[in-house]
């Protein structure tokens, strides 16, 4: 399972900036002044073997009573809570502040693992302007540059020292294949526990998530016409009796890491709330993993027929990019609608892990270009010549052939179709890659 690593620490001290360098994106807003980013961000890293989630925060104020840096208060201590590590960044050129102090007292009260890290640290003398950061009493401070990219590895490395994290290849254990892992996904009160409830035919276990259990991956086993399954917890599944308060019913950490784990994803959607962003995100999480996955719309017997409409246009305009999934409309308390649900999931499954020959592919290729040919790029037309399967969940496409990287994403959703209609690839992404072939004379000298 994937570490988490949170950011921390009062505004403008180059969070997101830090965020956006560890998971090598652009995802965090950032600018040159204080309160940009309020709700918490996630992203995913790697360094060599190890793969990590990044939380990005906004400015914490721990003793906020009011407003909005009161609920940026909240979004931080739920953060903290998720992560298994936490980054403390302070302003190298600043120096310490009161802020810090009150930041550094909560992470001490805490005793989560903590790397304090003075950010803006370029061209700057450590030993002489960092020391006064030991006031804080969280041990050394790591000087580092998240502008100019200067001592990423050396944070990354000393983060996940601290966890004392297996090697992934010795860690791996051996999975019986012909046991399908479903996580339930969706946000908050759409009805993923009720649904497993329903599953299982006993009210055992109800959704809540509590700080420091963040880490424990539970899963259910379920056995249903033969088919073995495993249940993968995503809404903090916990017995009644472990069950003390409800902190937040939702931890997105818990529904990244069982995506990540599962072989097919069963999102759940609300049907009197319709699409939302969060519903969106989550959707794209699946689809950029590369999971079998199946939309279900709960609570259908709630809304009205002018509901479902709009419903369905949402989804289609919202969702569009997942119009290779199956949906059902389904309600989790009356258990109805659920029998093809569990069609649906053993069907993406075998298409996610669907084995397609050679020249069957080629001659699939071939038929699609006889038909229409990708469009020219000034002089040039590319030539595609034959495919083979790269690989499975999600399938792979190799297409070999001649100045391929002049083939549009447009072209490339053709064939998809082609592909997906002959081998009934439904509820799994695809991809699609390109190699062009090596031209031996390109490298030889004209005399």
């Amino acid at each position: 399972m994937k570490p988490v690593i949170a950011l921390v620490g009062r505004p403008n001290v180059g969070k997101s900036t830090l965020f956006n360098r560890l998971t090598k994106t652009r995802d965090a807003i950032v600018a040159d002044f204080a309160g940009l980013t309020r709700d918490r961000h996630y992203g995913n890293g790697h360094l060599g073997t190890h793969e990590y989630i990044v939380i990005d925060t906004g400015g914490f104020e721990p003793d906020a009573q009011s407003g909005i840096y009161k609920e940026m208060a909240k979004q931080t201590r739920q953060a903290v809570a998720e992560a298994d590590v936490v980054v403390f960044v302070v302003d190298a050129r600043a120096g310490v502040s009161a802020q810090d102090y009150d930041i550094a007292k909560y992470l001490r009260k805490l005793g989560k693992p903590t790397v304090l890290t003075a950010n803006k640290a370029e061209g700057m003398l450590e030993g002489v302007h960092l020391s006064e950061f030991f006031e804080l009493g969280l041990g050394p401070v790591l000087a580092v540059s998240a502008a100019h990219g200067q001592g990423m590895k050396t944070l990354v490395d000393t983060a996940l020292e601290l966890l004392d994290l297996p090697d992934p290849d010795e860690d791996a254990e051996p999975q019986d294949p012909s046991i399908i892992k479903l996580a339930v996904a969706g946000r908050p009160n759409v009805g993923k526990s009720t649904l497993i409830n329903t599953w299982l035919g006993e009210e055992r276990l109800v959704a809540f998530d509590l700080p420091g259990t963040t880490r424990d991956a539970i899963s259910v086993p379920f056995e249903r016409a033969g088919q073995k399954f495993e249940l993968i917890d995503t809404a903090g599944l916990r017995r009644k009796g472990k069950v003390f308060e409800a902190i937040e019913k939702f931890s997105v950490v818990k529904t990244l890491q069982a995506i990540e784990n599962c072989n097919v994803a069963l999102l759940l959607l609300d049907a009197t709330q319709g699409v939302t962003d969060q519903d969106a995100h989550i959707a794209g999480y699946i689809l950029e993993s590369g999971r079998a996955v199946v939309l279900a719309i709960n609570k259908w017997d709630a809304v009205d027929s002018y509901q479902r409409e709009t419903l369905a246009r949402s989804i289609e305009t919202r969702l569009g990019f997942l119009k290779f999934a199956a949906i059902h409309q389904i309600s989790a308390i009356k258990r109805q609608g659920l029998a093809p649900v569990w069609k649906s999931i053993v069907q993406a499954h075998a298409s996610a892990n669907r084995k397609m020959s050679t020249p069957v592919l080629t001659r699939l290729l071939l038929e699609a270009v006889q038909f229409q040919q990708p469009q020219r790029a000034g002089v040039f037309r590319p030539k595609l010549r034959y495919a083979h399967q790269g690989g499975m969940n999600p399938p792979v496409i190799i297409v070999h052939g001649n100045s391929l990287e002049h083939v549009s994403e447009s072209y490339k959703r053709y064939l998809e179709g082609r592909f997906r209609k002959e081998f009934d690839l439904t509820g799994t992404p695809m991809r699609i890659q390109m190699k062009t072939s090596h031209n031996p004379f390109t490298d030889k000298e004209s005399k």
